[in-house]
């Protein structure tokens, strides 16, 4: 068996498939666009998930690719075993009611014998103990011994809760008897480390229905998957994946960066494969835009980049390391995925800046946890809950392992069972929720079955005459919609744009000589056509009837103009923010454009006034928009940016206007010009890491511009000033404002010197203690406490015990003080102000020097004070 690279793996395993057929698709984004059922691409039938339930139907049914997958089940195995990793990559080849087992099962076998040499002797398969079909290809057409061919049960059936699933045939490789458990029972799917599984064939021909049931499906698919990492550690011969070309690099650079080496001691070889593995998936998940952060997937890296950050301090690394190791990883990967390489000096400048910023967090977690132990020995108890424990790892991303260690040098230990309880629950959680939502959805509608071919003329065409050659009401197909009722329907021409790329739909109407309907929505059908939602607003429209269609054109041209401006703003943003700026989604519509991209932090007005600035010269400069069809590849060799969400053929639309050009299956105008005028509105963060502006061109700008200029000429008025005048008679106002506050500022300070004296001079002499219980009127909490200040300044160095009181309509407050020299003499000004207000039914407390509290009752509040003299008469006493 002849040894092979990651790289050449994946070249062979794309190059095999394609010569037998199947198109060669990019590895889609780690962030999964419209499917709100998955926080990451987890696998490689991930992304393709509409062409297995049906709601889109691909131009060739059969695919390859070399997709990169995130899986957070069991972060905390990863360094502890051989296979266990967030970052992986999964080689799939896809049927999509094409080719089926015996394809599926031969072209696996030849690509793992041929292509890449394996010995066969060495490999056996799984098949489920129902799939004679399965067991019959790979005895008879393979000829693989009936010995080494196993059968199973819920290991091999491949479901998600409802909707498209299928037995499964999986296929190990055997090791050697040196890597198993020595058992006479040891076989594949065995838990030892012997046979390791190194391909997964699903054959999806059931679909499950909601009561359990399983259906044929009419088109039966096949999606099979290979890790990468597993074959190329089988291809290397070496124990375990991150001893593989895939990661020695970066253990290589640890180990330049630790001055410890890989191999010499088991524990600290968990560390470097925790640093490893981990760096990939931040670098990569960078990559695609999702930032650190606290919620989502941005926790996730976050908790990710922190795991790494502490295993590079249990290797004695106690500076920020990570940030310069990204360019181990863009030299690794970037010749197949440009993104880390392109965005390196990005995703370097994320995880410097995380861990810098961990390494405070670490310092904030260590005070925390001082403080709690504090708390735990004047309590007198010597362990930290589990809760306790939990909360500092999943709130402050302390590590278990270090709140054990500190707590253990203050004589407390940690209930390490509650906390993984906590952890417990954390993760059963996570399960359901996976288990909830992910899936593929199973409502199907007899539009998949439509195939009829539609012919979209909106590009140059605003109108056309069209006939209707399908409808549906209600999901089924029918050959008449009546006046009242809703549905959709196909044409043979449409003008109508479906909505795609963050473009709205068109709008309009269809009219037949029977009957008019109002078009509100247009989308694509499963086999590319446009789908018109419709509601009849005359008479009825009949199957087979002419008709003629025609869109909104005001709507149209103000949504052109934004789509335009959106291509124009992106361009703006990269060129003032930087390349690492990519598309995150965006809307264009008729009254507004919004525009979503990857930015780690909030613009400056002077970043968004360059930004408005550069569009408005793209736009005053008047660029012909040029629009090509080319080939993907020619597309991407101009270096032609891809908007977030597209999908993209073998033919794309090119579309260049000045400096921007863009992969773009949308409508634009014919120059730059008639855009007429770019404002940005708005500049917001939506989530970790992700930006948005919003913006209006063309009218919306115009009537943006109106409405400002009235809310203008309305402050002009109230300033009773010109125009022209409004910023100098505010400037003058702000400035009459400011001396005013100064001057009641001024005497308030002198009121409350008064108010002070008076105070002190009312005070009681109690044994040499000034003692002041007093009713306030109309103070509220601050102007209690700034009096209390006062009167701490008359009696400096004085024994004084003082509580004011002071009431509203609706509540009382009170606040009271203690002198140092008699807190030690059982006088508490926490204790006393706690007493008084639950006279007048209220609660509060504090330190011993100074407190306050509220109360329910204002009513009360004399009554409160009066008895403020028997509480300190007993503290007196104690």
């Amino acid at each position: 068996m002849k040894s092979r690279s990651g790289q050449d793996i994946r070249r062979l395993y794309k190059q095999f498939f394609a010569e037998r057929g199947h198109q060669v698709v990019q590895s889609a984004s780690l962030v999964p666009y419209d499917d709100p059922t998955l926080l990451w691409i987890n696998a490689g039938m991930a992304p393709l998930k509409p062409y297995f339930d049906g709601r889109e139907i691909p131009d060739n049914p059969r695919i390859v690719s070399s997709q990169k997958c995130i899986r957070t089940n069991d972060i905390e195995e990863v360094g502890k075993t051989a296979r266990h990793q967030t970052f992986f990559e999964m080689l799939g080849n896809f049927s999509f009611g094409d080719y089926f087992k015996k394809e599926a099962i031969g072209w696996a076998w030849e690509f793992l014998t041929k292509s890449l040499e394996m010995d066969a002797s060495r490999l056996s398969v799984t098949v489920h103990f129902e799939d004679e079909e399965a067991f019959s290809i790979w005895h008879e057409q393979v000829g693989l011994p009936e010995s080494r061919i196993y059968r199973g049960k819920e290991d091999n059936f491949w479901e998600i809760g409802e909707g498209p699933c299928g037995p499964c045939s999986e296929i190990f490789y055997d090791r050697g008897e040196h890597f198993g458990c020595h058992s006479t029972t040891c076989q594949p799917g065995c838990d030892c480390d012997r046979y390791l599984e190194i391909w997964n064939l699903v054959f999806t021909q059931f679909n499950k229905e909601a009561d359990g049931s399983y259906t044929p499906l009419p088109k039966k698919n096949i999606d099979t998957g290979s890790g990468l990492e597993r074959l190329a550690s089988v291809l290397q011969d070496v124990p375990n994946n991150f001893e593989t070309d895939l990661f020695m690099p970066l253990m290589r650079a640890v180990e330049r960066v630790s001055g410890r080496t890989y191999g010499e001691r088991a524990e600290d070889d968990v560390h470097f494969k925790i640093i490893a593995d981990h760096l990939r998936t931040v670098s990569f998940a960078v990559g695609d835009g999702v930032l650190p952060g606290n919620e989502g997937r941005a926790y996730i890296i976050r908790r990710l980049l922190r795991r790494a950050v502490r295993s590079g301090r249990k290797l004695g690394v106690e500076r920020p390391f990570l940030a310069e190791l990204t360019t181990v990883v863009a030299a690794m990967m970037g010749d197949d995925y440009p993104e880390v390489r392109e965005k390196q000096s990005f995703i370097e400048r994320v995880v410097r800046t995380e861990e810098e910023r961990f390494q405070e967090t670490l310092t904030e977690g260590e005070h925390l946890l001082e403080a709690r132990i504090r708390d735990l020995k004047q309590s007198g108890l010597t362990e930290l809950s589990g809760e306790d424990a939990f909360r500092l790892y999943d709130t402050f991303g302390f590590p278990i392992d270090l709140t054990i260690e500190l707590a253990a040098e203050s004589g407390i230990s940690v209930d390490r069972a509650g906390f993984e309880a906590e952890l417990e629950i954390q993760r059963e959680r996570a399960r359901s929720a996976r288990h909830q939502f992910d899936g593929m959805q199973s409502d199907r509608t007899e539009v998949e079955n439509i195939t009829v071919p539609s012919r979209f003329v909106g590009y140059e065409e605003t109108t056309a005459a069209a006939t209707v050659v399908a409808m549906l009401a209600d999901g089924k197909t029918v050959a008449e919609l009546h006046a009242g009722q809703a549905g959709q329907l196909l044409l043979d021409v449409t003008p109508f744009y479906a909505e795609s790329g963050g473009q709205l739909s068109d709008t309009g109407e269809i009219r037949t000589e029977t009957g008019t309907c109002r078009v509100t929505a247009v989308t694509k059908a499963p086999h590319g056509q446009h789908l018109h939602s419709v509601m009849v607003v005359q008479g009825s429209l009949l199957l087979g009837q002419q008709g003629y269609a025609a869109i909104d054109e005001t709507a149209r041209r103000d949504i052109i103009k934004n789509h335009t401006a959106t291509h124009l703003l992106h361009k703006a943003l990269r060129q003032v923010l930087g390349t690492h700026v990519a598309q995150a989604g965006s809307l264009v519509a008729p009254d507004r454009l919004r525009f979503d991209f990857s930015h780690f932090g909030s613009l400056s007005s002077e970043e968004l006034s360059e930004v408005e600035r550069l569009v408005n010269q793209d736009i005053f400069a008047d660029y012909e928009v040029h629009i090509e069809e080319k080939s993907l590849e020619e597309a991407r060799k101009t270096g032609a940016m891809a908007l977030f969400g597209e999908k993209y053929g073998e033919r794309v639309r090119v579309v260049t206007a000045g400096d921007s050009v863009e992969l773009c299956g949308g409508c634009h105008v014919a120059r730059t010009g008639l855009i007429g005028q770019f404002l940005i509105l708005s500049e917001t963060g939506i989530g970790s890491g992700v930006r948005r502006v919003e913006a209006v061109s063309g009218r919306g700008a115009y009537e943006y511009v109106c409405e400002q200029r009235g809310r203008l000429e309305q402050v002009a008025s109230i300033l009773k000033s010109g125009v022209h005048d409004v910023v100098d008679r505010a400037t003058r106002l702000q400035e009459e404002h400011r001396e005013s506050l100064r001057q009641v500022e001024s005497l308030r300070a002198r009121m409350t010197h008064a108010r002070v004296e008076d105070l002190a001079r009312a005070a009681e002499d109690l044994d040499g203690i000034h003692t002041l219980l007093q009713v306030v009127p109309d103070a509220d909490a601050a102007l209690l406490r700034e009096m209390v200040d006062g009167l701490k300044q008359t009696w400096h160095g004085a024994s004084y015990v003082i509580v004011l009181g002071s009431s509203s309509a609706e509540k009382a407050v009170f606040v009271a003080a203690v002198s140092e020299n008699l807190q030690h003499r059982g006088f508490h000004a926490g204790k006393l102000v706690k007493a008084v207000a639950e006279v007048a039914d209220g609660s509060g407390g504090g330190k011993p020097d100074l407190a306050q509290a509220g109360a329910k009752s204002p009513e009360k509040v004399s009554m409160a004070i009066a008895k403020s003299r028997e509480f300190v008469l007993q503290m007196k006493g104690n």
